[in-house]
């Protein structure tokens, strides 16, 4: 089957849908493939809050003072880890494009919530953020504003014509003798993303627009920018979203470039975060339900522990590591999460973290043990004893290492001689107020989650791919995680390069 079109975008979230309808505004033909059935990527996941700032319509409603050289400052400067590794040029052309990039999210029907714009990073209040969408339908998690932004986005692309190409994930770029990108090869895919045998070519007349997202998803890739990170963590939103550097490889097949890999492991923002339990996807502020369209991939909602004196996290080795009861981005706890667990035949990661508890933490917690709210199938266990409880845990898929029921007894003999005595002198918890003495005992996944992605492909200000010496690569672009150099957390860079992108292949 072959399917042509002026401009061909690869990824259905915010990148994509803002190059989309740029790219059709502009008199293109458009087609568009998503490997998911349905569009919005990661960022109909999000808040929907953006960090674009420069002056724009939304901060003049509440009278915040603010320009493109202020944006520039704040994302450039070296007092902070996420703007010392920028690439100040990028920079510079995001701030500059900011305002109108807001304004075009207006006009495409984006309805920004009443409340001021908050802070971020900025030193002014520049987020706007998106109001949740209206129809129930299209909000895969409610509570989640960046159904608002996604799916206005979507609706105003149907309007212009876009062909939506679902279920259909790229294999490769196309390209001609030259190495100019002439269209992408894809699969047609299952709902739970797997090839059906069926191939499709779909022909760019002027340009391929990569917007896939980011690497969190891939072992292979991530681990060349840090080998800790081993099978065990899984990538937020992966019930609904690959993430499985599909632009990333294809671009570099061709020769492209990689830029900004100082900025995946900075430490200075969401490259991990410390989890929920009981769910395999567990990102804490995300909590699938039943009502979720992709459920039957998520399985479970998962839990956010509310009192840390309801749990301990232990090891594969059956062992605490760090106390407990600390900000879930804290990279002390990430780091000793991620250190070696004593495990011979896998020295790198840190191998699955258990969340234990007893039948009176449980009950505190409000958790039922059981299917819609934790996954019973090797992600959440019970047992009578803790030394049945640590047999239990090597079902789950990724425990490395058989746990030692001796060696969890004992840590949580030592664990509850702290709260006895009110003082943890291991590791320093101050949340103490209950033993873990009442049976049934409770094992529950709380395996760190793999986040944002800043490294990405080295394109120049308008989103044209480069490769290593500097050059084009014809009718590539990127937008969004999938592009390199600035290492922003969230929607904004996907939105303005996005935009920014479908202009410069349009032109």
């Amino acid at each position: 089957m072959e399917i042509k079109a002026d401009i061909v975008i690869v990824g259905g979230g915010a990148a994509g849908l803002t190059a989309a309808v740029t790219a059709a505004e502009r008199g293109c033909t458009v087609a568009l493939l998503e490997a998911n059935y349905d569009l919005g990527g990661a960022a109909i996941l999000s808040a929907g809050a953006m960090l674009i700032g420069g002056g724009h319509s939304v901060q003049g409603e509440f009278d915040v003072t603010d320009s493109p050289d202020r944006v520039w400052t704040d994302w450039t400067t070296h007092r902070h880890l996420q703007g010392r590794y920028n690439d100040r040029d990028l920079v510079r052309t995001f701030a500059d494009a900011s305002v109108e990039t807001v304004e075009f999210l207006r006009a495409s029907g984006v309805d920004f919530e009443t409340l001021p714009p908050r802070r971020g990073l900025d030193s002014v209040a520049a987020r706007p953020q998106a109001r949740e969408w209206h129809d129930p339908a299209g909000i895969v998690i409610k509570g989640q504003n960046g159904s608002g932004l996604t799916r206005a986005l979507e609706r105003r692309a149907r309007e212009l014509g876009v062909r939506f190409l679902l279920q259909h994930r790229m294999r490769k770029l196309l390209a001609d003798g030259e190495r100019r990108v002439t269209g992408v090869e894809a699969d047609l895919v299952d709902r739970d993303f797997n090839p059906t045998g069926a191939i499709v070519t779909v022909i760019a007349y002027r340009a391929v627009l990569l917007a896939t997202g980011g690497i969190t998803g891939d072992v292979a890739f991530r681990s060349l920018f840090d080998p800790r990170l081993t099978a065990e963590y899984q990538q937020v939103g992966q019930s609904w979203s690959l993430r499985r550097a599909d632009g990333h490889r294809a671009a570099l097949a061709l020769g492209a470039a990689i830029c900004g890999t100082a900025s995946q492991t900075n430490e200075a923002s969401a490259q991990l975060s410390k989890g929920r339990m009981g769910t395999r996807d567990n990102y804490h502020r995300i909590g699938f339900t039943p009502e979720s369209s992709c459920f039957f991939r998520a399985k479970a909602t998962g839990h956010l522990i509310r009192d840390w004196s309801n749990a301990i996290l232990v090891k594969e080795n059956g062992g605490r590591f760090y106390r407990e009861d600390v900000d879930d981005r804290d990279y002390d706890y990430l780091n000793a999460a991620m250190a070696w667990n004593g495990n011979p035949d896998k020295l790198n990661g840190g191998g699955v973290i258990w969340a234990i508890l007893d039948a009176d933490g449980l009950r505190r917690e409000g958790v039922e043990p059981r299917p819609p709210s934790v996954d019973t199938d090797g992600y959440f266990f019970q047992a009578d004893s803790l030394e049945e409880l640590a047999t239990l845990t090597s079902r789950n898929p990724f425990q490395g290492m058989r746990m030692d029921g001796r060696a969890l007894m004992e840590t949580v003999e030592r664990y509850n001689a702290a709260v006895r005595a009110g003082h943890d002198r291991e590791f320093g918890k101050t949340a103490l107020d209950h033993q873990i003495v009442t049976a049934p005992f409770y094992a529950a996944w709380h395996t760190p989650v793999c986040h944002d992605t800043y490294v990405g492909l080295r394109t120049d200000l308008e989103g044209r791919v480069r490769d290593f010496s500097g050059e084009v690569i014809p009718g590539l672009f990127a937008a969004g995680e999938v592009q390199g150099g600035f290492g922003q957390h969230g929607l904004g860079r996907a939105i303005v390069f996005g935009r920014l992108a479908a202009c410069a292949a349009t032109t």
